[in-house]
């Protein structure tokens, strides 16, 4: 019996911490606490709501449909990877060389969508995780940690305002700055996984 379940509790484990380490919720809160640092906690919910729903939709389309929509425009792992790198890196970029967040952000509740739901939740590491599990481990075991992990991201994102006070404004855009530097290496890792794949004769 505790084989049957080990043999079903390990693949949801593998998928759910390899998706979990993709969206890192934890990293992307000093971006979040930036965006939204206007917001009342009525506009800051309304804010969450959206973003997790645009993840959500997002992340159930590529589950559902991601293998065919590569197929069907000849797309493959290593072309998504660099394409994804190059938008991170961007925003990255963007990130550590301005200090306006509706500049650099679009500010207000529309954030919600891009960027917080698009690519800060739901980014081309994310989505690669889930092309790679539903692969791996099958729907309903990449479905389950999807779910998972979104509702960590709605608790950890929920409890900002308390991490602003005890963080304190500027530690919390020291770690905003410190975030984007490591998503700027996350992006440059991943163009590089693409490429080299590229260059060993992958497809």
């Amino acid at each position: 019996m505790s084989a049957f379940h080990w043999e079903w509790f390990e693949p949801f484990l593998l998928s759910f911490i390899a998706l979990f380490v993709a969206i890192d919720c934890i990293a992307v809160v000093p971006l979040y606490l930036n965006i939204t640092q206007d917001l009342g906690t009525t506009g800051r919910a309304k804010l969450l709501q959206k973003a997790l729903l645009t993840a959500g939709v997002l992340a159930l389309i590529f589950l559902l449909l991601g293998n065919f929509i590569f197929t069907l425009f000849g797309i493959t792992e290593a072309d998504f990877k660099i394409a994804g790198g190059i938008v991170l890196l961007t925003i990255s970029v963007l990130d550590l060389v301005t200090s306006n967040v509706d500049e650099r952000r679009g500010g207000g509740e529309d954030a919600g969508v891009v960027p917080i739901g698009i690519p800060l939740i739901m980014g081309p590491a994310a989505l690669t995780s889930i092309l790679v599990s539903s692969k791996s481990y099958g729907f309903w075991t990449t479905f389950l940690s999807l779910v998972l992990n979104l509702l960590i991201v709605w608790l950890v994102f929920s409890y900002s305002k308390l991490i602003r006070r005890v963080m304190g404004d500027g530690a919390s855009k020291a770690m905003g700055k410190v975030a984007s530097l490591f998503l700027a290496s996350i992006a440059v890792a991943m163009m590089r996984s693409g490429i080299m794949f590229l260059i060993n004769g992958g497809h």
